[in-house]
């Protein structure tokens, strides 16, 4: 049985990370928690642009996600700041998020007097938490309870050939293991769409993914606007792809051969464990990331041929990269180089073992690039108009 080490929280979930998560409910409270995370290092702070003037199913989104940020098994305490006035329910949040059995504390600006006053009750908050944390100890867990998403961004003709294969291979062992991959932009199956509905265990679930792409395609109409506009980016064109067919293509084998479980929307609680799941998601990097780990994901496999840094706040983001130039360029932000595989030294095989290989390490408390380098960028997928 290959093993990780993680960290067992009151609700039975495992995290492989430890951390003490900074939550501000509105745009208006994150300069205080971003105050307080510089105070308290071994702390994240999740600065946003939201949380006021919005209603309906936009406002009930970044609820969500700002509860599955807490919620998150790699995440061993919260500390909410709220303003006072916005939309957002700090107290619902707090509810929500202590479901879990963590500790979650909250604050409000307005109520404590400002923000000087709210930096330093934050603070003394935050460091009776974060010692806490520090008594915690990891222990060994086996790979089943490890959930790790796929993904691709700044992709070039390298991702489809190479990168993006590689890491089905390990995506692969991961399920044969008994554990979990979670793979989303909907924007990036369309055209192949059909392949992966192939894939689907049941034609209810095979029906769920037809429907989130002509969901998709009936508001790109609407607003009477082209998605190639965005999708190939600038920068994937520059890179050798076509079309979104092609990068879609490529896109799909990032998840393996595995069967397709069950497809969710965008930052819900995976629906199941151990197999393949498909979230419904933007292509956007960040967006994407943001929404698999308030969905529960543990760690994402970011393939890229034209190269990005970003990382995320609770979880750790290993980079692949399969065009050997790149790769030497960026070498401050990429883990894994598989171009090998592209010049022939390497198999597809031996390209998802050492990925497999860096997984377990990554789970068991090897740092990314992303990490050391403190990349925790966050943004939240809106869906409705600012009031």
């Amino acid at each position: 049985m290959v093993m990780i080490r993680g960290y067992r929280r009151p609700d039975g979930k495992v995290g492989i990370r430890n951390h003490l998560l900074l939550i501000p409910t509105v745009i208006c409270a994150s300069q205080v928690v971003s105050r307080i995370e510089q105070q308290v290092p071994d702390s994240v702070a999740i600065p946003h642009q939201h949380g006021c003037s919005q209603v309906g199913q936009d406002k009930e989104q970044t609820h969500k996600v700002l509860v599955g940020m807490g919620k998150s098994p790699n995440v061993g305490a919260v500390l909410i700041v709220s303003l006072g006035c916005e939309v957002m329910d700090p107290v619902r949040i707090k509810k929500e998020i202590e479901e879990t059995g963590k500790p979650v504390e909250w604050i409000d600006i307005q109520d404590v007097g400002g923000s000087i006053k709210a930096i330093e009750k934050g603070t003394e908050i935050a460091r009776s938490l974060a010692a806490l944390l520090q008594k915690m100890e990891d222990e060994p867990v086996p790979l089943s309870e490890l959930v790790v998403g796929v993904k691709c961004g700044g992709s070039d003709t390298t991702s489809g050939l190479c990168s993006n294969p590689a890491l089905g291979k390990s995506a692969d062992q991961i399920i044969q293991h008994g554990g979990t991959i979670v793979m989303g932009e909907t924007t990036e199956i369309i055209g192949a769409e059909h392949l992966l509905a192939e894939k689907a265990a049941t034609v209810e679930v095979k029906e769920k993914l037809y429907y989130i792409i002509d969901r998709f395609e009936k508001e790109i109409n609407r607003i009477g606007e082209d998605m190639r506009g965005g999708n190939p980016s600038p920068g994937n064109i520059a890179g050798g792809l076509s079309s979104i067919e092609e990068k879609s293509l490529g896109c799909i084998s990032k998840a393996g051969t595995s069967p397709l479980l069950d497809v969710f929307e965008y930052a819900e609680q995976l629906p199941g464990k151990n197999g393949f799941f498909f979230m419904d998601s933007p292509g956007n990097d960040i967006e994407l990331v943001s929404g698999m780990a308030a969905s529960g994901v543990q760690l994402v496999c970011f393939t890229t041929g034209r190269g990005t840094p970003t990382g995320n706040p609770i979880v750790p983001v290993i980079k692949i990269c399969g065009n050997k130039t790149m790769a030497k360029r960026m070498a401050d932000n990429i883990d894994i180089d598989v171009s090998s595989v592209l010049e022939g030294t390497k198999s597809l095989e031996e390209a998802g073992n050492e990925i497999f290989t860096e997984i377990i390490e990554v789970a068991s408390g090897k740092l990314t690039k992303a990490e050391i380098l403190g990349h925790r960028e966050f943004s939240i997928n809106r869906i409705g108009i600012s009031l």
